[in-house]
């Protein structure tokens, strides 16, 4: 019976250990995490100096980054504005439909660079389906296809 005693008395003590530990190593992160430090404003002026690519990494790094991140739309409204230069039809439909400028983003952003690399005349010699290079099939609306043809026909 004793002996019971001593080994639930010392998982209490390590339990104890460990949670001091882990409570240390928070105490830590929040530290180092400009996030939970900065104001708001200085935060989101941060994170808006970022491209897409390192916005989306930044958004996995850690929970309060990435409720930042996600949360702040405003972030995500000046990449989408880029993308509607080759996209407008798209990006105008999906604000009307009342998606966030990150869905609109993440909705857009792969047929934007097959669009662009479409219209700008990159495929233009391609003379069967067999050549196309699998990565610029992307699924694309009739709309989209038929000002990608008409490019292809004022060439």
């Amino acid at each position: 019976m004793q002996k019971n005693s001593k080994r639930n008395n010392n998982s209490r003590v390590s339990g104890i250990e460990l949670n001091s530990v882990d409570a240390e190593k928070e105490k830590k992160e929040s530290q180092n995490n400009f996030v939970e430090l900065l104001p708001p404003e200085v935060t989101f002026k941060i994170f808006s100096q970022l491209d897409i690519r390192s916005l989306c990494r930044a958004s996995v790094t850690c929970r309060s980054w990435n409720n930042t991140v996600r949360n702040s739309d405003s972030l995500w409204k000046p990449h989408c504005l880029t993308l509607r230069a080759v996209c407008q039809r798209e990006i105008d439909d999906d604000l009307e439909s009342g998606y966030s400028w990150r869905v609109i983003l993440l909705r857009n952003y792969q047929k934007s660079k097959v669009k662009h690399e479409w219209l700008s005349g990159r495929y233009s010699n391609i003379c069967s389906p067999l050549s196309l290079p699998e990565k610029i099939m992307y699924p694309m609306d009739v709309d989209t296809w038929g000002e990608i043809l008409e490019a292809e026909l004022e060439r």
